[in-house]
């Protein structure tokens, strides 16, 4: 093999390595969209460049692709919501404290702010008070809470302290 056709194979293998590092693919096609094996580009399965192929032309920064595929403000755990988190009553209210007292664990992967409501009932069973509390909780975490009656006149009645075993996030 002639030196020129070693250059010549040593440049093919190195804008190879040098493509495959980058992330850039082969593609079978211009354009397309997901799923249909169209071409290649960096952080993308299938960038359609091709204004002609039905959908929208859009011209990217080249700058931009170097912060990933995600766009906006950077990443996905930021526009990740938690599900509801479980609620549990720890103690009900009383006149020495009037508010009940609730532990919420959020199982999810993400921090999350849950609505927690209890609502305070007298001897009768009747609704005397219904209090919403934020609470936040880390990822994977529990966090104990107080939520109060805060009506004077409905705590020495207070006997019952009834609450969703979910709270929504908020």
């Amino acid at each position: 093999m002639t030196s020129r056709g070693k250059t010549l194979k040593l440049t093919a293998v190195s804008t190879l390595v040098v493509l495959a590092l980058t992330g850039f693919s082969t593609g079978r096609g211009h354009g397309g969209g997901s799923g249909d094996g169209g071409g290649g580009g960096c952080n993308s399965s299938s960038q359609n460049h091709d204004s002609s192929s039905g959908g929208s032309h859009r011209d990217y920064d080249d700058d931009s692709d170097d912060y990933g595929s995600s766009g906006g403000s950077g990443g996905s755990a930021a526009s990740a919501s938690p599900d509801a988190a479980t609620v549990t009553l720890v103690d009900c209210a009383s006149e020495e404290t009037p508010y009940a007292t609730v532990e919420v664990a959020n199982t999810d992967t993400v921090d999350g702010a849950f609505s927690v409501t209890v609502v305070f009932r007298d001897a009768a069973g009747e609704e005397l008070v219904s209090r919403t509390e934020e609470v936040s909780v880390p990822a994977g975490g529990t966090t104990a809470a107080r939520v109060p009656v805060d009506d004077e006149a409905s705590v020495p009645l207070v006997e019952e302290c009834e609450l969703d075993s979910y709270a929504p996030a908020a």
